[in-house]
């Protein structure tokens, strides 16, 4: 379910932190979901177990994940029921995330109307599927 690319300038942890909390917030994971073992998902990704355990934990910090012991660890909310006050303070690194991939949209041909449809897009797509 999770993709970590070690041939990306991001860092493997936070590649992973993206892709957990992207599946959160569109659904691939559900509140009460269980994710894998950090072992397991360590194993499954190639990557150390440290850095799972950090994501974890981090995630865990946050609300979004919440770990219990003996069992596992579970989705606990969706970001964007975490903190409003969080959301503020995060616009800076929305815009950067945002400035990062018209970027790259450009690079490869596209202008940020195209994106921009194709965002749109996604979301009546998203919107049709959970009904």
């Amino acid at each position: 379910m999770f993709k970590v690319d070690d041939r990306d300038p991001m860092p493997l942890y936070a590649q992973l932190e993206r892709a957990i909390k992207f599946a959160v917030a569109t659904g691939q994971l559900n509140i009460g979901d269980q994710l894998p073992t950090v072992r397991q998902l360590a194993v499954d990704l190639r990557i150390n177990a440290n850095t799972v355990a950090k994501v974890y934990a981090e995630l865990e910090r946050v609300g979004i994940l919440g770990t219990r012991r003996g069992v596992g660890t579970f989705v606990q909310a969706h970001p964007a029921d975490i903190s409003r006050n969080g959301r503020q303070a995060n616009n800076g690194k929305l815009d950067k995330v945002i400035d990062r991939a018209l970027a790259e949209a450009a690079s490869l041909g596209f202008s940020a109307n195209d994106v921009l449809d194709n965002l749109i897009n996604r979301r009546k797509k998203e919107k049709m599927k959970n009904g």
